[in-house]
């Protein structure tokens, strides 16, 4: 793969871009992964929000030409992912791609999410309707299969990985969670599209492949999916409950 170098001739075409990867205790993975984004779409910017690490996520990232911030302590994907939506206002970037950094997400099928953004405000990349399969145990998959089918009625639309992480989102989506983005545990997933489709914003999903992830811990046990479903659910009903979200407050 190539390394883009700071300063490099970069094609100008198209929205303006922004990565925004939430890392907490990837050292063991980070490096290949920023390589990847890197090489997939030299004409983006990557921001790395190191989530309280306490390993050596941020020193690797500053070998690369991305941006790095850094939390004093963890906060949760929710929490790097608002960090990531405010800086992408206050930028001005017209698409936001997420994606995490322990190499799960395929780095260069991120174009066919940015593409999506055409039409949907948030492109979702299901590893399930691409017909490439993704092993996952028996448990957590049942647990996913009911979320996504409560999802698909919350968005009126067709939904099967609506937890995954690997997602693009528009301008106006970008700056509604800059001011709003839910932190709490599946706010950033599950709560995020109820806020999504409650402010008219389109919400639709894109075929990926995954990987297994590379290094770092996994945010789910077998153990706690047996819980995930009745969390999800009280994450959708909290998302109906909330005032209304409205923007066009202090950010561009």
């Amino acid at each position: 793969m190539t390394q883009r170098t700071q300063g490099a001739e970069r094609p100008t075409a198209g929205p303006r871009v922004l990565v925004v990867m939430p890392a907490y205790n990837e050292a063991q993975s980070i490096a290949m992964v920023l390589a990847e984004v890197l090489d997939a779409l030299p004409a983006g910017d990557v921001l790395v929000v190191d989530d309280g690490s306490v390993d050596a996520t941020a020193a690797i990232a500053r070998r690369f030409p991305v941006k790095v911030a850094r939390h004093p302590f963890n906060m949760g994907v929710g929490g790097a992912m608002r960090t990531g939506f405010r800086y992408a206002a206050s930028q001005c970037y017209d698409v936001v791609v997420q994606i995490d950094a322990d190499g799960q997400h395929v780095a260069s099928q991120a174009q066919a999410l940015i593409d999506a953004t055409s039409y949907l405000d948030i492109a979702i990349g299901s590893r399930f309707s691409s017909g490439e399969g993704y092993d996952v145990n028996l448990v957590r998959g049942t647990s996913m299969r009911l979320v996504a089918k409560l999802m698909s009625a919350v968005v009126d639309g067709t939904l099967t990985d609506s937890t995954s992480g690997y997602r693009a989102f528009s301008k106006p989506a970008v700056h509604l969670f800059a001011e709003h983005y839910p932190c709490e545990y599946l706010g950033d997933t599950v709560e995020s599209l109820v806020l999504a489709r409650r402010s008219g914003l389109r919400v639709g999903e894109v075929g990926v492949a995954m990987r297994q992830r590379v290094g770092g811990q996994p945010s789910q046990s077998t153990v706690s999916s047996i819980g995930y479903a009745g969390r999800a659910i009280a994450s959708v009903f909290l998302g109906m409950v909330r005032a209304k979200p409205v923007t066009g407050g202090v950010l561009p």
